[in-house]
């Protein structure tokens, strides 16, 4: 996996997540559906529920502990472990999980109890229960972009290209995923050309977004026109 495709992978059990960590998963992995509300629409619960406050971790008996008004308390007291985000999702989706066996092949029920596990950045589970609420309903664009998501997080950036492409076949011309579709382009695959192509077909296709929106994609499409690395030498040329 290249760099830029590993800073947004899931880390491993154990790791340490920040506050910053989850809002840079949000804000630049734009599949979620945040940067640009127009844009990118991920799914939402038929009855959402606000995650719980996580636990914070405590500090282990063997160091001393940092004075309470210090840099050091207040970074401690900001961190969150996976563990205990899995605990949360657990506790949150266990009412879920019980209505699922009355009603198992219901896509909403199944959505929400994905956008549960993924709001907990349980990203596997939260990827297979995104897939039986795509079995059930497969034309979900939303519900697809979710399940893209939660791809690329685990690092499968083929995969998450898949299912976007999966719902341009529904939607030829929708804005969110072909927008989505450039950021992996650029961000998971490296490949400039193929993301500057997808934007640009993305505003040929929808010439009646919103101007801000419109000029937000213009202004990524000259952004990674001019950083993008030069082409390769073929081997035949000389430099």
């Amino acid at each position: 996996m290249d760099t830029q495709t590993e800073s947004f992978g899931r880390p491993g059990a154990g790791a340490i997540w920040r506050p910053s960590h989850a809002y840079l998963m949000a804000v630049v992995c734009l599949i979620i559906g945040v940067a640009i509300g127009y844009l990118l629409r991920g799914s939402a619960p038929a009855t959402p529920t606000a995650p719980a406050a996580a636990p914070v971790a405590q500090p282990s008996i063997a160091n001393a502990a940092p004075p309470a008004n210090s840099p050091e308390a207040a970074a401690e007291q900001e961190k969150v472990t996976l563990d205990d985000m899995k605990r949360m999702a657990e506790k949150q989706t266990a009412p879920l999980l019980t209505e699922l066996k009355k009603k198992p092949n219901d896509a909403a029920l199944l959505n929400q109890t994905a956008m549960t596990y993924k709001a907990a950045h349980q990203f596997e589970k939260a990827a297979e229960y995104f897939k039986k609420s795509l079995d059930a309903d497969p034309k979900n664009i939303a519900v697809r972009a979710d399940y893209a998501s939660c791809l690329y997080y685990l690092g499968n950036v083929d995969g998450a290209l898949a299912q976007l492409n999966k719902s341009l076949t529904y939607d030829p011309k929708h804005a969110g995923t072909l927008y989505n579709i450039g950021v992996i382009e650029w961000k998971g695959k490296g490949d400039a050309n193929a993301a500057v192509a997808a934007w640009e077909k993305m505003l040929k296709l929808n010439p009646d977004m919103p101007q801000k929106a419109q000029e937000q994609v213009q202004h990524m499409i000259a952004m990674v026109k001019q950083t993008k690395a030069p082409a390769p030498v073929a081997a035949n040329q000389q430099p």
